[in-house]
């Protein structure tokens, strides 16, 4: 994903940074309202640049892509450190909890990067996102420790309960309703015992098979049994039939009926 300046060791003329930088914006405004299919040219038509100063920078679209998506996770990660020393942890967690929701759920690039529609390469994001993690885990103890949210979530909940409300409030249109549902059961005053988590759930969902459906799959599979993966459905510790034996099941589902 380097250019050409920093591919021969030279360090890009100060022009050549100023286009690249016009580049990466025009990229984020295009791919976040239009999604990954924006051609190039058009990136370059909005850059005000010609098509030769976008592929010297780029050499493809996913190039281009990557960089658009690592700069927009770059600064989620920065803007969520900065909010670890807020007076407020409570509103602090809260805020950057409907943000990152708002963010994701209107900007197409992020969310196509998130549920594994755009295919980023894992070792573009990972360092990046390990450092969003740490933030919201470090966030998230903070308003813990201010008795603002239950004190039996982690990041790996939160950034699960996110993502699920990322695809609930794109395709219900919902304006907010799923974000304050989920603040509301974050919360100490709605908590309940919960079940033992059994894995962490993964920052990017891993994409269903194409040729895979809810329909088809709970057609084929047996009362006692998930509907996503056919295991076994552990009993609920409310006596109520789970419908799926976990979290990232549950979410697969529900990306498939959003398809």
């Amino acid at each position: 994903m380097a250019d050409a300046g920093t591919q021969t060791g030279r360090q890009p003329r100060a022009d050549a940074r100023r286009n690249r930088a016009r580049v990466l914006r025009a990229a984020e405004e295009a791919f976040a309202t239009e999604g990954a299919d924006v051609p190039l040219d058009e990136v370059a038509r909005r850059a005000g640049v010609g098509a030769g100063t976008v592929y010297r920078h780029f050499p493809s679209k996913n190039a281009l892509l990557e960089a658009v998506i690592v700069h927009r996770v770059a600064r989620m990660a920065a803007d969520t450190r900065a909010m670890i020393t807020a007076d407020d942890p409570g509103g602090a967690f809260f805020t950057f909890f409907a943000e990152m929701v708002e963010r994701v759920t209107f900007n197409k690039a992020l969310a196509a990067a998130l549920d594994g529609r755009a295919q980023i390469r894992p070792a573009t994001t990972s360092g990046l996102k390990r450092e969003f993690r740490e933030a919201v885990a470090a966030l998230l103890l903070r308003a813990q420790q201010a008795g603002a949210v239950r004190a039996d979530v982690d990041e790996a909940d939160v950034v699960a309960l996110a993502t699920g409300c990322i695809a609930m409030e794109a395709s219900r249109n919902s304006s907010g309703r799923m974000v304050a549902l989920t603040c509301d059961a974050l919360r100490p005053a709605a908590a309940s015992e919960l079940p033992a988590a059994t894995t962490a759930p993964e920052w990017e969902p891993t994409p269903p098979d194409h040729d895979e459906s809810v329909a088809s799959v709970r057609n084929e599979t047996r009362e006692g049994f998930c509907p996503v993966c056919t295991s076994p459905l552990p009993a609920a510790a409310t006596g109520r039939p789970r419908r799926y034996c976990s979290d990232a099941c549950r979410q697969k589902a529900h990306r498939l009926r959003a398809r």
